[in-house]
């Protein structure tokens, strides 16, 4: 099965992949850890940053071997791509989706970028996601909560007219969710009228993509899966499980200065956090 078809097994059951960035091995061998575990897809995410970090074709490479050895559906997606020439590299290099952002274009502006990465990208069979509505935020633990701006969210009218003139595969929407996570580790709610209105819009379309989902409450992600939400992009609980487990490994083991020896702790709350949000998703066992 293809991605698409995952989306469509989702969008027509009601639950949701799970994108879970990595930016090395011992992350990816988490993620895989846990959907072998618990039977499921899941898309693994490099930013433009975490791909350059690895490398697109190693990235593809690596990806690729753990397919091959485990027989899961996982699946390659750059995300947040702003630069053209670096998506035509990533597309080229092997990914199987992308994700375009032109979210502080104009409308205009990032219906005509989008197009452009649309032809490229299905011309050589890639999947590829749009971005409507500007989300704010970083991927770091963050000490003040951004603010979320009416004029930020993504219109209905707009994401109709986006998806017609563009003919993408699946759309980002800002409904009140944003990169990052608080001190707390709980973000405020989704605009859950928004994201209703946004799908009576657009109906079956397209399929609707939520980010910013480390530190969303569990009874918003719920609902917004319900309401239409067929993947959901997680991060920064990544990093942060990643961070603060190989640091107390490192606090355990001061001695210690072989990688292997105090990498498995940090591998493991990894791992723990992806199968908490594939259970969440509903995703376990759908392969």
């Amino acid at each position: 099965m293809t991605i698409r078809d995952y989306f469509k097994k989702a969008q027509k059951e009601k639950w949701a992949i799970g994108q879970f960035n990595i930016s090395n091995l011992e992350t990816l061998r988490a993620i895989i850890k846990a959907a072998q575990n618990l039977k499921s897809p899941v898309i693994i995410g490099t930013s433009e940053g975490e791909s350059k970090f690895i490398g697109s074709k190693e990235a593809v490479a690596l990806v690729g071997s753990f397919r091959k050895e485990y027989k899961l559906p996982v699946f390659l997606n750059l995300d947040h791509g702003k630069d053209f020439d670096y998506i035509k590299e990533v597309i080229d290099s092997g990914y199987d989706a992308v994700h375009f952002d032109g979210s502080k274009l104009s409308l205009k502006e990032n219906i005509e970028m989008t197009k452009k990465v649309v032809e490229y990208g299905h011309k050589k069979k890639v999947f590829v996601e749009g971005e409507v509505g500007f989300i704010t935020g970083a991927s770091e633990i963050l000490k003040e909560i951004p603010e979320i701006r009416e004029e930020d969210l993504t219109s209905p009218e707009e994401a109709l007219e986006f998806i017609k003139e563009t003919k993408i595969d699946s759309l980002a929407i800002n409904v009140g969710t944003f990169h990052g996570m608080g001190v707390s580790g709980k973000d405020p709610n989704i605009n859950l009228k928004r994201l209703k209105d946004i799908k009576d819009k657009v109906g079956e379309k397209v399929f609707l993509v939520l980010h910013g989902g480390s530190g969303t409450q569990e009874k918003d992600i719920k609902e917004a899966i319900e309401l239409g939400i067929v993947k959901i992009n997680i991060n920064t609980e990544l990093r942060a499980a990643f961070t603060n487990a190989l640091g107390e490994s490192m606090k355990d083991k001061p001695e210690e200065i072989t990688p292997y020896k105090y990498l498995p702790e940090a591998i493991e709350a990894v791992q723990k956090i992806v199968e908490d949000k594939i259970k969440l998703f509903g995703s376990i066992n759908k392969i």
